[in-house]
């Protein structure tokens, strides 16, 4: 069988590009790397990424779409979760999630690993995740 070696990135629809990717610039610290239309011609994207290109979120506007919010409750993604190196970066998250004033889960504690919820302007339900 052959290997997997990592997930490339994330796509998300989003129903406004331009107020998403602002968004995860500010709160992620992710920047802009790639961009441009479908392939199709109905609707087009921006790729975002760290500095090191080890996360990479791309951010997709459909011409189709009816600007309905996003759930979970549908077929289809539930969540992204963003690993971090431990505790403290988790409270660090917790802290800026804070003072930019987005909404969030306190930290909670589970056997094996602790968790921040938080939501993107489009719902989207977002996570950091500590392992151990």
């Amino acid at each position: 069988m052959p290997e997997i070696s990592n997930i490339n990135h994330v796509a998300l629809t989003v129903t406004d590009v331009a107020r998403s990717v602002s968004w995860y610039e500010e709160v992620l610290g992710l920047t802009r790397v790639m961009e441009g239309p479908h392939p199709d011609g109905a609707g087009s994207f921006v790729l975002l990424a760290t500095h090191d290109f080890s996360v990479m979120v791309g951010l997709h506007a459909h011409d189709a779409n009816d600007s309905e919010r996003f759930s979970e409750v549908v077929t289809g993604l539930d969540h992204v979760s963003f690993g971090v190196k431990n505790h403290e970066e988790l409270e660090a998250w917790q802290a800026r999630l804070s003072e930019l004033g987005i909404e969030h889960s306190p930290v909670n504690d589970q056997v094996g690993y602790s968790v921040v919820v938080f939501r993107d302007p489009d719902n989207v339900q977002l996570e950091f995740v500590s392992m151990g």
